[in-house]
């Protein structure tokens, strides 16, 4: 008798948990770079050298120094599709794709300044444009079928243009409320900004 896969069977062994911690404290060191001497003036060399790591060594991490930026947001599509997963399926699918967004919106606010400085790099380095996106792309790919799903249409089928158009309207709300947090210097708090954008594109925001 075969017996079921243990629960350790699929983690990370230590030689992998070692890559992804020195891949974090590069990506890390070189955000910092970023931030202080602005993203363009930033070589791969300078992130080498505060990093104490030869380029080779770089190269194994990431592909390319825009490969480092995006890593301190390419895992947002994933958390967000599994978090869209998790809301019960009574919930309209705008308020609990609101619901799903609530851990991006908290991990902006745990790390404000820093998050701040980093959303209005983005957004005003052009070089960073090609990484939005791609990111947008990534959102769609990911996020349509779990909505098409809540809306009891095909994930499959291409004609129906209800997730899209979700999709697209949720993330037009949080580039918007990103766009007024940046303005008001991280000062107004992001989730309500989020709601207030919402609010204005449809009624059933979930209850706070």
């Amino acid at each position: 008798m075969t017996g079921l896969p243990g629960r350790d069977e699929h983690r990370p062994g230590a030689r992998e948990l070692a890559r992804r911690a020195m891949r974090a404290q590069v990506a890390e060191m070189a955000l910092d770079l970023f931030l202080d001497n602005g993203y363009e003036q930033t070589t791969i060399d300078d992130i080498c050298a505060a990093a104490g790591i030869s380029r080779s060594t770089f190269f194994r991490y990431f592909p390319s120094k825009e490969d480092v930026f995006a890593s301190e947001t390419s895992a947002a599509v994933d958390e967000l599709l599994v978090a869209l997963q998790q809301r019960p399926d009574d919930e309209t699918p705008w308020a609990a794709l609101r619901h799903a967004m609530g851990p991006l919106v908290a991990h902006y606010a745990t790390q404000s300044e820093r998050a701040h400085r980093l959303a209005a790099l983005a957004r005003t380095t052009p070089a960073l444009a090609t990484l939005h996106q791609e990111k947008q792309v990534r959102f769609f790919g990911s996020i349509a079928p779990e909505l098409a799903r809540r809306f009891g249409s095909d994930p499959r089928d291409p004609a129906d243009p209800r997730p899209r158009a979700l999709i697209a309207s949720a993330l037009g709300c949080l580039e918007a409320a990103v766009a007024a947090w940046i303005a008001g210097n991280g000062t107004q708090e992001l989730g309500r900004l989020l709601d207030r954008a919402m609010d204005a594109i449809g009624p059933d925001r979930p209850e706070s």
